[in-house]
This record gives C-alpha cells, structure tokens and sequence, in this order.
C-alpha cells in the first residue's frame, strides 16, 4: 500500500468519480484533498472536459499548480513554472485537431449517411438537455480542442463501419459515461498517464508511485497505466475489466464518496 510521502501521484477522473454523476459535488472528498495537499501529493485531473472547463474546476478545487489531462487524453496542459525557463502555462494536443476531427465527421456522415450528432452539430441548449450543465458550464464544454463527444443513434451494424472508417481515418472512438468521444488514434488516458509520470520521475529523481481512481470505461487505459487502481461505482452497466486485479480496489459506493472510499482502502498516512 502507498504512503503518503511514497513520492506519490494521484491521477483522478471527475464526473462520476471526483465529481457527483448528477449535481458535480465533490464535498465527501474534500477531507482526502486536503490531506494530499497539505502531504504535497500531485492530483492530476484525467479527464473528457475540455481545458476550459479543467481551468475552472481546477481553481475552485485548490489544484491550479497542477498539470491536468483534458478531453480524454487528447490534450496535457502543464502550469506556468513548470518548465525551467519559467514559461507559461503550456498545452499539448496528442493526435488530431478538434477542427480536423469534425472535417472528417462531417465527410463521414455525408458519405455514408451515418446517424450521430456531436457537440460540433448543436447548440448550447442540446448540450444543456444531454449534459445538465448550466450555460455556463455547457459553453466551456463545447470549447473543444482535440476531441468530439456525440451520440450515436444508428445500428450495429453502422456503427461497426463507423469505427473502422474512424480508424481509416487515424482516428478512434472511447466510451464515457454520456457518450462516445472521437479523438486521435494516438491519444487517450493511459498513454498522458504514462508521458506524466516520466515528468515527475525526472522532475524528482526518484521513482513515482501512482494511484488511478475512475467510474467508466474511457478511464480503463488510465487504471492500467497507474500502479494502483480504483474503480469506483459507476452509473452503467459497462464492464471494467483490469490488468492487474490483485492491485485494485471495486467501491461499493458512487462519486465522491467512493473516491473516498478508495483513497482510504489504499493510501496509509
């Protein structure tokens, strides 16, 4: 089991997980955030909200000197100070370009007459209804960068076609808790996961220990990735197969309090 001064580094997901699945709390976990921020552990926001909205949760939850992982993995934002010539705040897209991802939707659909709609082909009170967001929330979610959440309303077997067109395309398609997200055949959770904990290897000196916590499948490549895992009680019925079984801990609870639940299973003070 990690302690807390094991050079540990804490990849979390937020809706679901950190975040409440309906109102976006996170107040059963805020005895453990204050207890990692006050030992100096890194909690990495792993995430398929945008950078925007990261920027916003990041500052209310007291973590805006941390790096975050957006959309998915498509993107690693890193703080101003990071690097050390003291530059700011830098982003970094993994794959495909959010405006070269809906080129090719488009011509998708309009080729094969595939049945989806994307955050790319509605409007902020679509994103509301399918969201929950207030207006606020559902504008910064639609400012994306390198991925696109949609809802597929066609076949199987469409949908089979659609993914390998997808992958014709150098493009790939993960499953999060509301939708499908298409994003760089290159990206995802796991392998942002995998570029950080070098960082902080090189940064440090010395070994990383780290800890995944998430609800859904698009959080899978992010479990595998990390030494220790949580699984926390999901809102679905996805399966959430693991490598390493023996290094995990399945919550009996949802959102926050399960990620309570699992920093308390694992992390020794």
């Amino acid at each position: 089991m990690p302690y807390l001064d094991d050079n540990l580094v804490v990849f979390t997901d937020l809706d679901g997980s950190l975040l409440d699945h309906n109102d976006y709390s996170w107040q059963p976990a805020q005895e453990w955030l204050d207890r990692l921020r006050a030992a100096r552990v890194p909690v990495i926001l792993t995430t398929s909200k945008t950078a925007v909205e990261v920027d916003a949760l990041q500052e209310k939850l007291q973590l805006a000197d941390q790096p975050f992982i957006a959309e998915n993995g498509a993107m690693i934002r890193l703080p101003a100070g990071w690097h050390e010539d003291g530059s700011d705040r830098a982003g970094q897209i993994i794959g495909a370009s959010y405006q070269a991802i809906r080129h090719t939707l488009v011509a998708l659909r309009q080729r094969y007459d595939f049945e989806f709609r994307g955050f790319g082909d509605v409007g902020a009170q679509q994103v509301i209804d399918w969201t929950g967001l207030s207006p606020e929330n559902a504008h910064q979610a639609m400012q994306r960068e390198a991925s696109e959440p949609i809802i597929w309303f066609g076949n199987d077997l469409d949908f089979a076609r659609f993914e390998k067109s997808l992958h014709q395309e150098q493009l790939a398609l993960t499953r999060g808790g509301r939708f499908w997200h298409v994003m760089g055949a290159d990206a995802g959770k796991g392998q942002a996961v995998n570029w950080l904990r070098e960082q902080y290897q090189l940064r440090t000196g010395k070994p990383v220990v780290t800890l995944g916590l998430g609800d859904g499948p698009n959080d899978i490549g992010m479990l595998n990735a990390t030494d220790f895992s949580v699984v926390i009680r999901g809102h679905h019925e996805h399966p959430m197969p693991l490598d390493n079984e023996a290094q995990v801990f399945r919550t009996g609870l949802f959102g926050p309090e399960g990620w309570k639940q699992g920093l308390d299973h694992f992390v020794s003070l």
